[in-house]
């Protein structure tokens, strides 16, 4: 029974319409509905603008004033020639670790999208005895930490060690685990009625797939690109022990190393910093939305 029809039952019988609440907004009820939200801006600010807000500005500076580290405006703003300066460093090498890590994460997070969708749907549609043991391999690979050594020696046998090629497959496979939880709750959202329709139409197990299941894996499709592409950029840990040495150079690597060549000069430092945090912080802002409505549906539905 709607509003309308309580009100005008209540007349019929006699009885007074219910009043909307109308009391005053006191401070109490105020700090009540809007405390949390204030709260939670305010930590955003302190968590994430201020520290952004802090790299900004040293890599605005001159190197005497950079060397201060002091939280303060510039005296002469050099943004344009620090930026020069620091892609110019060693020959270019930053557009190449940025070329590098481009590669890198564009093939990787490929691989992630088609074969966890893959994984994803046939555990979610067929029930084999086989399932179980899929389910606890997919569990263990988010657990057990990954083994350095022995993956070294599996690359060094196949010639793919300190390749790029081999840190794709390096890349892809830690996060696949990761991707096949996500596309296997979202895929339990879509009705089994549109596998059975195609399947009569005459469409076979590649073309069911690609044709039908996949496009409707477009919210959960975002949310692993925008992850995983964020997780596979920023990764240093992977590089530095897969992919050492300066021929083939990533962002974070490259951060690493120059470093060690800026001692002196921080606001060169700092500006490679802010290079660095500004196509995670891209992609963030464009895609929060699809990010959270993928979790939320698999999460939800699954």
């Amino acid at each position: 029974m709607t509003l309308t029809e309580a009100i005008t039952t209540g007349r019929r019988r006699g009885e007074k319409p219910p009043r909307p609440d109308r009391r005053p907004m006191t401070f109490r009820r105020f700090m009540r509905k809007y405390l949390v939200g204030f709260i939670a801006i305010l930590v955003s600010i302190v968590v994430f603008l201020v520290p952004f807000a802090f790299v900004f500005l040293q890599a605005a500076k001159n190197p005497k004033e950079s060397g201060l580290v002091t939280f303060n405006w510039p005296s002469e703003w050099m943004l344009w020639e620090n930026f020069l300066e620091v892609l110019q460093k060693n020959d270019y090498q930053v557009l190449w670790a940025f070329l590098n890590s481009f590669i890198l994460t564009v093939f990787s997070v490929t691989i992630m999208v088609v074969f966890a969708a893959m994984v994803g749907y046939v555990l979610q549609r067929k029930r084999t005895r086989l399932n179980p043991i899929v389910n606890f391999l997919v569990l263990a690979a988010l657990i057990v930490p990954p083994a350095v050594v022995p993956t070294i020696w599996v690359l060094q046998g196949v010639g793919l060690f300190k390749t790029l090629p081999g840190m794709i497959l390096i890349e892809a496979t830690f996060g696949l685990a990761f991707c096949v939880l996500l596309f296997r709750a979202f895929v339990a959202t879509i009705p089994r009625e549109l596998d059975e329709a195609a399947i009569i139409d005459g469409a076979g197990p590649l073309r069911l797939f690609f044709g039908v299941v996949l496009p409707l894996l477009k919210p959960v499709i975002v949310t692993v690109i925008v992850v995983q592409a964020v997780f596979v950029f920023n990764d240093f840990q992977g590089p530095l022990y897969f992919l050492p040495g300066s021929d083939n150079p990533t962002v974070q690597l490259g951060l690493y190393n120059f470093q060690s060549q800026a001692v002196s000069q921080f606001n060169l430092l700092f500006m490679y910093i802010l290079l660095t945090t500004i196509p995670p912080l891209i992609m963030y802002i464009f895609f929060n939305r699809q990010i959270v409505a993928g979790m939320t549906s698999g999460a939800i539905k699954g």
